[in-house]
């Protein structure tokens, strides 16, 4: 019989957003789009969720045994417009209300439009009172919020509690709990053609937003700039449900990545740049693709074809 193979492509579930832009339906060759539904905004590359699995080999993580209890989910995110003001819960809050993880997640920021950023967390100050007072009353909720412009190699932690939107012209990679819970707290005062505006989630968003001004600070949220010039292998985080590595190589070097014991299967997403995996087999690494790796395994030996940054997921 011969052996289950080191790594595989997966194939991402796509999702189509008002907000979202028009670069990942260019780099992934994606077709057949009904553009009524707008951009996609989001390409799930590795997930387990039943209400959007990557898939492979044609067949949905979450109905593969072995696989369907990853407990991350791993997206890349391009945005035309901004993201709602949004919480998620943590895994008390979620288990009691939705039958489900928390969601806690990271961004690495891939690309970004001049002075385009990311708001995170609240203004120094800002109580539970003063959002809901400016949540009822219309007003301009991110004025509440603290705007980080942001640049390619920035990366931030965003723990379940912290409010946050994702803003305009932004491409970034997400790193998360396999959860799909998140409560709308504002949404720009937009409204559809009908006039009607989205949903939104104020009761649990108050429930669940922390409002501590050491949580709401950049320390917290593990701020920092220029991952993409560190060679070599770093860590970014480590959390009970996911961990990343980011590995940066040069045109031409070898690397070997050691994979974690955990007993869960690891990921690859490329981030950019061209490299080869090599050993039983040879598997051509793509930018903006992911793979998946066999629990099994214990090193994967990898060759840069072009300068090639990845992020390791297990």
């Amino acid at each position: 019989m011969a052996s289950e193979p080191e790594i595989q492509p997966l194939e991402p579930f796509v999702v189509q957003k008002i907000w979202g832009g028009e670069r990942l339906a260019h780099i992934k060759d994606l077709e057949g789009l009904d553009h009524t539904l707008g951009g996609v905004g989001e390409t799930w590359e590795v997930s387990a969720l039943k209400q959007g699995p990557s898939r492979l080999d044609g067949h949905a993580l979450c109905d593969l045994q072995d696989l369907a209890h990853i407990p991350y989910l791993a997206k890349l995110i391009d945005t035309n417009d901004n993201l709602s003001v949004q919480v998620h819960p943590g895994d008390d809050y979620a288990a009691q209300y939705e039958n489900s993880k928390g969601k806690t997640e990271c961004w690495l920021i891939l690309e970004a439009g001049p002075n385009e950023g990311i708001y995170l967390g609240l203004k120094d100050g800002v109580s539970k009172e003063q959002l809901q007072k400016a949540i009822k009353s219309s007003e301009n909720v991110n004025d509440l919020l603290v705007f980080y412009p942001v640049k390619k190699g920035d990366f931030f932690f965003v723990p379940a509690g912290a409010i946050h939107a994702i803003g305009t012209g932004v491409f970034l990679a997400e790193i998360q709990q396999s959860s799909g819970v998140t409560y709308r707290v504002w949404d720009w005062n937009r409204v559809d053609s009908n006039g009607q505006s989205r949903e939104l989630h104020i009761d649990k968003a108050m429930d669940v937003i922390n409002f501590d001004p050491q949580f709401n600070s950049p320390e917290n949220f593990k701020f920092s700039k220029g991952l993409f010039k560190k060679m070599g292998k770093s860590t970014i985080i480590n959390h009970e449900d996911f961990n990343v590595e980011l590995i940066n190589l040069k045109a031409g070097e070898e690397f070997h990545l050691s994979i974690n014991s955990k007993d869960r299967p690891g990921s690859l997403l490329v981030l950019e740049g061209e490299g080869k995996i090599y050993g039983q087999e040879n598997i051509n690494l793509q930018s903006y693709r992911s793979y998946l790796i066999n629990k099994n395994v214990k090193e994967l030996n990898c060759v840069a074809e072009r300068p090639l940054s990845l992020l390791y997921i297990f």
